[in-house]
């Protein structure tokens, strides 16, 4: 079955013969199946090898909306042997049962549950991160409790602060692996950019962010704490016994058929370590201004200002708003061959090819300031820094555009006129704020609607009002979208996330004011005379066109102005 199974993949072009071949000899080395190596070692996708086995037994993949919403046979089928199994029991049809399975490559799993139901089976093919969900939300205090039965009674009765080799045992317990392995691979499949694991005094709660808003994904018994960060610090490489201040780290592994980079971070608190794993995936963050959903006349004006020889172009915004997703597709834009670019950051989130990429080291000396006074000594055509933070960095980085480099970065600002008066109270003199800043690009992300649920309702005449909605779209009456919620977007009503923003070019008039020390309404007032449309325009413009909703525009965009 396996034979066919790698003949089916290579005809569909789902592997090559390479990938076969090296999955085949991993496969004998360590007595595992060949689907399960493809799987491991990053060579094909869980959903690609659960449509490859619906094609082989002539059956079909199993969509989420067809998973029941009660337990099936619970009196027959055990959770221990769904769970064990990867399978499911779905409906009872015809007098026939349908499950899903993980493996239905296994023959034991079919003829079993026939045996134990007195029906005969339907199989359906499952994509595992799927089914973990869906046994989670229907068996999940007894999956909760399966890595707990299988520590040993020694491990009730364990100290809390137990020694490293003790440490290193139950993180190696098959377990906590599994366990571990499931919270990343669904992490990874849903597309969430975090994933938190915060221990309490009576239980371990994980959470998952998802475009930008966290979501439980799960409890686990306290007692498990210990071993899952301890398996995490071991992936990471960090040291497991020290608990008492805070270590960063990475990892990367194959996870669902692909390569994904996680930066780790853990911290002491009350009980126990708080772990937060950032998921660094390429394939699925796009460094594309129209894909970040930036709007066409604020992308033609950051183009102009980066395609300037030298000058000094900022992104601004809170954490999390896609500041460096923006400077990476502008640096992927300016990289090429007869250019030298050069990144200071902290931390280095992506790998980007062609360009050197520096982390900063405060411990030993190596901060922003200090790198970046050493690169101008390795002649670059542009640099990136990760932040200004100070008025050294801020100097140095006006000495490099003074003298012919073009200086990307980023700055904790709100509204990006805010920018100008914020360099001006680092102690930046106004004539080498004039004679540098090319432009001030501020962003926020917003959630986008999802596109398959979300609902059109008529405005609130007040709310038509208030906003001047009318002159935003010639529909009578106006509409908006709402969010309501479904399988597609976890129950949410949003998928994915989009970018509003503002872009600031300093022209004569804002030069003008800015030798004139104006406050940041005056000169926000004088970007938006001369072409700038503000951010909260954008959002509100994305909101009419059903991208977006109105509280989405309103919950990100706080700011006085």
């Amino acid at each position: 079955m396996l034979d066919a199974l790698a003949a089916l993949l290579l005809e569909r072009g789902l592997c090559d013969e390479r990938s076969l071949d090296r999955a085949r000899r991993v496969a004998a080395e360590t007595g595992q199946r060949l689907d399960t190596m493809l799987i491991q070692l990053g060579q094909l996708t869980e959903r690609g090898l659960a449509e490859a086995y619906a094609a082989l037994i002539g059956s079909v993949v199993i969509e989420p909306a067809r998973y029941p919403e009660e337990k099936l046979f619970a009196d027959r089928l055990s959770s221990r042997f769904l769970r064990a199994s990867r399978v499911v029991p779905v409906a009872l049809a015809d007098g026939r049962l349908v499950i899903a399975a993980a493996d239905p490559l296994d023959p034991f799993i079919p003829a079993a549950i026939a045996a134990a139901t007195g029906h005969p089976v339907l199989l359906e093919v499952a994509v595992p991160i799927e089914l973990e969900a869906v046994i989670e939300r229907l068996y999940g205090d007894a999956a909760n409790a399966a890595p707990d039965q299988a520590t040993t009674e020694a491990d009730a009765e364990a100290p809390a602060a137990e020694d490293t080799e003790r440490l290193k045992d139950l993180a190696s317990e098959a377990p906590v692996i599994r366990l571990v392995n499931q919270i990343i691979a669904r992490a990874v499949e849903t597309q969430a950019s975090d994933i938190h694991i915060e221990p309490f005094e009576d239980r371990l709660r994980v959470r998952l962010r998802h475009d930008g808003v966290l979501q439980e994904a799960g409890i686990q018994p306290a007692r498990l704490a210990p071993a899952i960060t301890s398996r995490i610090k071991i992936m990471a490489r960090l040291d497991i016994a020290e608990r008492r201040l805070p270590q960063d780290g990475r990892i990367k592994l194959p996870v669902r058929g692909q390569e994904v980079d996680f930066r780790v971070s853990t911290i002491p608190s009350l009980h126990g370590e708080t772990v937060v794993l950032r998921v660094l995936d390429r394939t699925v963050v796009a460094f594309d201004y129209a894909q970040l959903g930036l709007p066409a006349p604020v992308i033609a004006r950051l183009r102009a200002a980066l395609d300037l020889p030298n000058g000094i172009v900022l992104v601004t915004g809170p954490t999390g708003s896609g500041k460096t997703t923006t400077l990476y597709s502008g640096l992927l834009a300016l990289n090429a061959e007869t250019r030298k670019v050069v990144t200071v950051e902290d931390p280095i989130e992506y790998q980007l090819a062609g360009i050197n990429q520096i982390q900063v080291k405060p411990q030993i000396g190596l901060s922003f300031a200090n790198l970046l006074r050493s690169i101008l000594r390795q002649d670059p055509d542009v640099i990136m820094v990760g932040e200004i933070r100070d008025l050294e960095t801020a100097q140095i980085a006006v000495q490099a555009a003074l003298t012919g480099h073009l200086l990307l970065s980023t700055l904790h600002t709100h509204p990006a006129a805010a920018t100008i008066t914020r360099l001006r109270d680092m102690g930046l003199e106004d004539y080498l704020l004039t004679a540098v800043l090319r432009g001030v690009l501020a962003q926020r992300l917003v959630r986008r609607l999802c596109p398959i649920c979300r609902r059109e309702a008529a405005a609130p005449a007040e709310l038509v009002e208030r906003l001047d909605l009318g002159r935003r779209t010639p529909q009578r009456p106006v509409t908006l979208w709402h969010a309501v919620g479904c399988a597609h977007c976890r129950d949410t009503g949003y998928r994915g996330r989009l970018a509003i923003a503002e872009f600031l070019h300093p022209d004569a008039e804002i030069e003008r004011l800015v030798f004139a020390h104006a406050d940041q309404t005056e000169i926000e007032r004088a970007a938006v005379a001369g072409g700038m449309a503000t951010m909260f325009d954008a959002g509100i413009d994305a909101a009419v066109a059903g991208i977006t909703t109105i509280e989405e525009v309103m919950r990100s965009i706080r700011y006085d102005g």
